[in-house]
């Protein structure tokens, strides 16, 4: 198993990064909106690694911290929810705000993610409220409080957001057109809070 990988930073976008090891190998790996924030502007970065094997593919997930890993983990052990799905939850949700949606049987919050029911956001709840209780302190997550302003003009903040919500699954077109009203409706915004937005309003 990997724990974590270290590297350079050689292209990043906001739902993947790949890291050059000291050997030269690169590693592609998919990331949440969370870790995005956390290590966009950054050259050396570790990130805690998560390894989904299927018969067709050897998938990567990486994690600023720990805390979201686990949240990630924990997450993947709920019925109907799946790496991609757990890490839609985590570009949607702060570790810190998801923490609280199950701590406090918040489902509604929940439900407002892309592609999670009420059904699907009452069973999270159910299956995690106890776990939770045992991670460390929120405040030691990743939290999306602080955004981190993206430089460029906002065509640049709509490719990269375009670029994302479409690696997550979302047909390009609706994409685009989520997008576009967000910039409209807030020229100035970060791409990673575009994207946020654009999740729950896809």
């Amino acid at each position: 198993m990997i724990e974590y990988i270290k590297g350079e930073i050689t292209e990043i976008t906001p739902a993947t990064v790949t890291l050059e090891t000291s050997g030269g190998v690169g590693y592609l790996l998919n990331i949440s909106l969370n870790t995005y924030t956390a290590i966009q502007g950054k050259v050396q970065v570790r990130l805690y690694a998560h390894e989904a094997i299927r018969e067709d593919a050897w998938v990567l997930f990486g994690f600023a911290t720990k805390e979201e890993r686990e949240l990630f983990l924990q997450l993947i052990t709920v019925s109907g929810i799946g790496g991609n799905t757990a890490r839609m939850i985590l570009s949607a949700l702060s570790p810190r705000e998801l923490c609280d949606v199950i701590a406090t049987g918040n489902d509604k919050l929940l439900k407002t993610v892309k592609g999670i029911g009420l059904k699907t956001a009452q069973r999270i709840i159910v299956d995690l409220k106890d776990k939770i209780k045992t991670l460390p302190s929120a405040t030691g997550l990743v939290g999306a409080d602080g955004e981190l302003p993206l430089a460029g003009m906002s065509s640049a903040v709509m490719d990269e957001a375009v670029s994302a919500l479409t690696m997550l699954g979302f047909p390009v077109a609706a994409s685009q057109k989520v997008v576009a009203a967000i910039l409209k409706e807030e020229p100035s915004a970060p791409v990673e809070k575009v994207i946020k937005v654009a999740l729950k309003r896809l």
